[in-house]
C-alpha cells in the first residue's frame, strides 16, 4: 500500500458518511462528562463559503476535536445569521422571496461546510429567519418590556430617502446609504430600544472579569462604552435681542483648561439652536446641511470642522468682564453631554482645528514638563499630554487632576441663573440600542397598536408573529406597511380595531442570544435554564475582531437582560475570545488596468524575480499588493475548488500552519501544495511503519529507542499545550519535528525496542494530525490496524519522564571566555566532570600544558576553569 498516494476526493466523503451514520458529533445534554462549549460566530447565508470561513471553522473544529479526545462532553454547534437587509434587495433584484433567496443558500453553504469535516452537532442547526426561532426571540422582548429593559422614544435615526428605511451607522458611507448611494439624511423617529445605558458601568466594570479576551477587544468596549467624569457648568449669557435664554449648561470633561476658553459650541439639535435659527438664514441651513450627513459618529468626526457665529455672548466665568462668542459647530453631538461644550483650541486639535479656521484666540493653559512658560506656544497641533497649569489665576502651579478639583470646588460655591453653577457628573458614550428597522426581512416585534388602549405587547398565546409570505416589494419602503392584511389586528384588549407593529428587529438581536438557544434548540421556551447554566459561558468563541464592539458589546447585555428575566443564571456569555486574521492574497492587474482573478494568472520565476502572465492570452499582468481577499478586486479562492483539487485536510492544514492565527495569513498556491506533500509524506510513513509490532518491548538502554519516545511524548505534550493557548501554528511545527524524527527512525532504529518506540510514534502522531487534518487521520488509524474511530479516541498519555533530560550540556569557560561545551549525565559528580572537561582536546589545547588554578563545577550548569 505505501506506493499508492493518498486519494482525499475518495477518502473524505467517506469518512463524513461514517461520522454522520454513527452521529459521532452528536451531544447529549445528559451527558455527565464535563462539558465544554466551542462556538465560532455563525455565517450569513450569501450563498458560498469563502477562505475566512475555512480558517474560522478549522481552528474551532481542532478545538472541539481536541477536547473531546479529552473527555470533555464537547457542544460545537451551527446555525445560520439569516436575516436582514441583503436577502431582502437580492430577492428584489431577482423577483422573487427573500426566504427562498435565503434558504436556498443555506442548503448550498452546509453543503460546503459539510465538506470540510467539521465535528458540527448539525441536529442543533438553527436559521434565525425561522419562526421556530424568532417565536422565542418575540418572547423574550416581551419579557424585556416587562421588566423595563424596553422603551419606545423619539430620536434621530439615519434615513435613506430611496430605500426608505433606517440605516445603522455602519451602513453610512460617505454620507450616503451602502446600497441605495442616496445622501443620507437625519430624521426625528419613534423608535423601540433597549436600554443597554443602563447597564454602561456593569458592562464596563466587568471588562477586567474576561482575562480570556484580547485585550485589544476590551479597550475597543472599553472606549466604545466611554465612561468620563466632568463637570456640568453653567454659562451666563451676556443680554441681548436674539434669545431670551439666561444660561447655557456645557459638559466638560477638562475644567482645568477654563481660563484657556476662547468659543462655545452648540450642538445643530440643541433646543437653543433651533432659537436662534428660526430668526437666521444662514444658521438654518447650516443646520440642514449637518442633517443631511447622518448620525454615524465616525462620519461627523471625519467631516471639516465647521460652524455658524450665533451672535450672542457668553460671560467668561473666571476672568472678569471677558466673554465668548457662541457657534453652533458640526462637531458637538446633543446625545453627550449637555449638547454644549466650552472650546479651549491649545488643548484639544478638534478645538484647535476650529479656532484656526475662524481666527479664534489660541492661549494655553497646560505647560509640559520643562518648557518655558514665555516661549510655550502651540502650532499645529494642540497639546493633550501631562504638564502643570498656567496661564489661570489661582489654578497656576496645579496638576490637571489638582486643577480639577480645585476648580469643581470653585464652581460649586457659585451661582448661576439661580443654580449651582457648576457639578461633577459622570457621563457615558454608550446610548440606548435602538433596534426598529423599516424592513420586510426581520423578526417582527411583538406590539399592537391601539388608538383606544395605546401600545400593548402581543399575548404570549400569539405568538409567534409570523412575517406574511405573500409580499410585494413594488412600493419602495417596508413591505409590511404595504400589506392589505397583515398590519390589521383586533386589539387584545378591547377587541377594536388596531395595527401590529410594522418595524421589525435589528439583526443584532437575533445573534445576540443564539449562542443560548443553542443548549436546547427544540425546547419550547427560550432557554431552558438549569441546560443553559451548565453550558454557558461559552468556553471558547471565535471570530473576526469587526464584531468586537457591537456584536459583542449587545451579547453581553442580552445575557444580563436574559438572566433579569430568568432565562439564564449569568452575566457574561463568553469566556474565552480569540479573533483570528484575515486571508490574503495577491491582487492581479491587466495592462488596462482591471482586475483579474488567480485562477487566469500563470506565475513565473526567476531567481528572485516573479513575473505574471495570462493563462489564456500570455498577456502580461501586474502583480500588485497582498490584500484581504475581496470579490471587488477578484483575488478570491474559491473553497470549493481547494478542496476538489487538494481536499479539506490540506486546506485546514495550510490554514492552521502558515502564520500565527491571530494575524493575517496569506494564501499562496506554494502554501497549499506544501501542505498537500506533508499529507503525502504522513500517508507514507504510517503505511511503511503499519506492520511493525504493537507491543513495547523494554529497552529504555536503547539510545535510539529513547530518543525517538522522548521525540514523540515532547510532541504530545507540546501540541496539547499550543492547542489550548490556540497556537495553532506552533503545534503544526512540533507536528513536523515529530515526523522529521520518525522518517529518520524508519531508516535507522532496529531492534525490538526501536520498533516498538516506531509504532508508538506513528499511532501518536496520528492522534496529534486528527483535529487538524481528520479524514488522513481516520485512513491512517484504519491502516494501523485500529479499532474503532479515531476520533473517538482519547488523547494519548505522556510519560512524564520523557520530558525530563537526563543529559544536560555544559559551557565550558577558561578565564571568562567559552572554549567548549560537553554533555553530561544530569547530576553528575564535580569530580566527574573535571575528569571529562580536562580531557577535551579544544581544552588540552587552550591550557597549552599549563595546570588549572582552580576548577569550579555548577551543578548541570557551567564549568568554569581558572588558569
Amino acid at each position: 500500500m505505501s506506493g499508492e498516494r493518498y486519494n482525499p476526493r475518495e477518502s473524505e466523503p467517506k469518512w463524513q458518511k461514517v461520522w454522520d451514520d454513527a452521529k459521532t458529533f452528536v451531544t447529549a445534554n445528559d451527558d455527565p462528562r464535563e462539558p465544554y462549549y466551542v462556538l465560532e460566530m455563525f455565517p450569513y447565508p450569501s450563498g458560498r463559503i469563502h477562505m475566512g470561513h475555512v480558517r474560522n471553522y478549522a481552528m474551532g473544529d481542532v478545538v472541539a476535536r481536541y477536547y473531546r479526545a479529552r473527555g470533555r462532553n464537547v457542544l460545537h454547534p451551527m446555525g445560520w445569521d439569516a436575516f436582514g437587509l441583503p436577502a431582502e434587495n437580492a430577492a428584489i433584484e431577482r423577483k422573487t422571496h427573500p426566504g427562498t433567496w435565503t434558504y436556498s443558500n443555506i442548503e448550498a453553504m452546509k453543503k460546503q461546510l459539510k465538506s470540510m469535516g467539521l465535528s458540527i452537532d448539525w441536529t442543533r442547526e438553527i436559521a434565525t429567519c425561522s419562526p421556530d426561532y424568532y417565536q422565542h426571540q418575540q418572547a423574550l422582548f416581551l419579557d424585556m418590556l416587562a421588566a423595563g429593559l424596553v422603551t419606545r422614544k423619539s430620536s434621530k435615526v439615519n434615513w435613506d430617502p430611496v430605500d426608505m428605511t433606517v440605516l445603522a451607522n455602519e451602513q453610512v458611507i460617505d454620507g450616503k446609504g451602502w446600497r441605495s448611494g442616496a445622501v443620507v439624511e437625519q430624521r426625528e423617529l419613534t423608535q423601540w430600544f433597549f436600554k443597554i445605558s443602563d447597564f454602561a458601568e456593569d458592562l464596563l466594570e466587568a471588562l477586567d472579569t474576561l482575562t480570556e479576551w484580547p485585550e485589544k477587544v476590551r479597550i475597543m468596549q472599553r472606549n466604545w462604552i466611554g465612561k468620563s467624569e466632568g463637570l456640568r457648568l453653567l454659562f451666563e449669557i451676556e443680554p441681548n435681542n436674539k434669545t431670551n435664554a439666561n444660561s447655557v449648561e456645557v459638559f466638560t470633561t477638562r475644567p482645568d483648561t477654563i481660563f484657556g476658553a476662547s468659543f462655545l459650541a452648540l450642538s445643530p439639535d440643541h433646543k437653543l439652536t433651533a432659537a436662534l435659527a428660526a430668526h437666521n438664514a444662514e444658521l438654518a441651513e447650516f443646520v440642514a446641511e449637518f442633517r443631511r450627513q447622518g448620525t454615524a459618529t465616525e462620519t461627523l468626526e471625519k467631516a471639516e470642522k465647521k460652524g455658524v457665529f450665533t451672535g450672542i455672548h457668553v460671560k467668561h466665568p473666571v476672568i472678569e468682564g471677558a466673554t465668548l462668542p457662541v457657534y453652533v459647530a458640526n462637531f458637538v453631538l446633543m446625545d453627550y453631554g449637555t449638547g454644549a461644550v466650552f472650546g479651549c483650541p491649545a488643548h484639544d486639535q478638534r478645538d484647535l482645528d476650529f479656532a484656526r479656521k475662524y481666527g479664534l484666540p489660541v492661549k494655553p493653559v497646560v505647560l509640559p514638563p520643562d518648557a518655558d512658560p514665555i516661549s510655550f506656544t502651540i502650532g499645529d497641533e494642540a497639546y493633550v499630554d501631562v504638564g502643570n497649569i498656567f496661564n489661570s489665576g489661582f489654578l497656576d502651579g496645579l496638576s490637571i487632576d489638582a486643577a480639577k478639583t480645585r476648580i469643581a470646588e470653585y464652581f460649586g460655591a457659585r451661582q448661576v441663573d439661580g443654580q449651582v453653577q457648576g457639578k461633577v457628573e459622570v457621563n457615558y458614550r454608550l446610548r440606548d440600542w435602538g433596534i426598529s428597522r423599516q424592513r420586510y426581512w426581520g423578526c417582527p416585534i411583538p406590539v399592537i397598536h391601539c388608538e383606544v388602549c395605546g401600545t400593548l405587547p402581543v399575548p404570549k398565546k400569539d405568538l409567534p408573529v409570523v412575517l406574511p409570505e405573500d409580499v410585494s416589494f413594488d412600493k419602495p419602503g417596508n413591505a409590511l406597511d404595504h400589506h392589505p392584511t397583515w398590519k390589521h389586528v383586533d386589539c387584545p384588549q378591547c377587541g377594536g380595531p388596531a395595527r401590529r407593529e410594522t418595524d421589525t428587529m435589528d439583526t443584532f438581536v437575533d445573534s445576540s442570544w443564539y449562542f443560548a438557544r443553542f443548549t436546547a434548540p427544540d425546547a419550547a421556551t427560550p432557554t431552558v435554564p438549569a441546560i443553559a447554566n451548565r453550558w454557558l459561558p461559552v468556553d471558547q468563541y471565535i471570530g473576526g475582531v469587526e464584531h468586537a464592539i457591537l456584536h459583542l458589546l449587545y451579547s453581553r447585555f442580552f445575557t444580563r437582560a436574559m438572566k433579569a428575566t430568568g432565562h439564564v443564571g449569568l452575566d457574561e456569555p463568553f469566556k474565552g475570545l480569540f479573533t483570528q486574521g484575515m486571508v490574503t492574497h495577491e491582487t492581479y492587474k491587466s495592462t488596462e488596468g482591471a482586475w483579474v482573478p488567480p485562477t487566469e494568472i500563470v506565475i513565473e520565476a526567476n531567481g528572485d524575480q516573479r513575473t505574471a502572465r495570462h493563462a489564456e492570452t500570455g498577456a502580461p499582468i501586474s502583480i500588485g499588493s497582498v490584500e484581504k481577499m475581496s470579490k471587488s478586486k477578484k483575488n478570491v479562492v474559491d473553497p470549493d475548488e481547494i478542496v476538489g483539487t487538494y481536499g479539506a485536510d490540506t486546506a485546514r492544514w495550510f490554514m492552521l500552519s502558515d502564520s500565527p492565527p491571530e494575524r493575517d495569513v496569506q494564501w499562496t498556491e506554494s502554501g497549499v501544495e506544501g501542505a498537500g506533500r506533508f499529507q503525502q509524506r504522513v500517508w507514507r510513513l504510517v503505511n511503511d511503519l503499519a506492520d511493525l509490532p504493537a507491543a513495547a518491548a523494554n529497552g529504555d538502554d536503547d539510545k535510539s529507542a529513547l530518543a525517538l519516545r522522548r521525540s514523540t511524548h515532547r510532541a504530545v505534550a507540546g501540541v496539547a499545550q499550543d492547542i489550548e493557548g490556540l497556537r495553532f501554528n506552533r503545534a503544526v511545527a512540533q507536528i513536523y519535528e515529530l515526523t522529521n524524527a520518525l522518517a529518520k527512525g524508519r531508516d535507522t532504529a532496529t531492534g525490538p525496542a526501536a520498533q516498538a518506540a516506531l509504532r508508538e510514534g506513528v499511532e501518536r502522531l496520528v492522534q496529534l494530525i486528527s483535529p487538524m487534518m481528520p479524514h488522513l487521520a481516520e485512513s491512517c488509524w484504519e491502516i494501523l490496524g485500529k479499532s474503532g474511530l479515531v476520533a473517538d479516541a482519547a488523547w494519548p498519555e505522556v510519560d512524564p519522564a520523557m520530558l525530563v533530560d537526563d543529559e544536560v550540556t555544559l559551557p565550558v569557560q577558561i578565564n571568562g571566555k567559552r572554549r567548549a561545551e560537553i554533555a553530561v549525565a544530569k547530576g553528575m559528580a564535580a569530580a566527574e566532570v573535571e575528569a571529562l572537561v580536562l580531557a577535551l582536546e579544544a581544552v588540552q589545547k587552550a591550557l597549552e600544558g599549563k595546570t588549572p588554578k582552580k576548577i569550579v563545577v555548577v551543578q548541570d550548569r557551567i564549568v568554569n576553569i581558572v588558569v
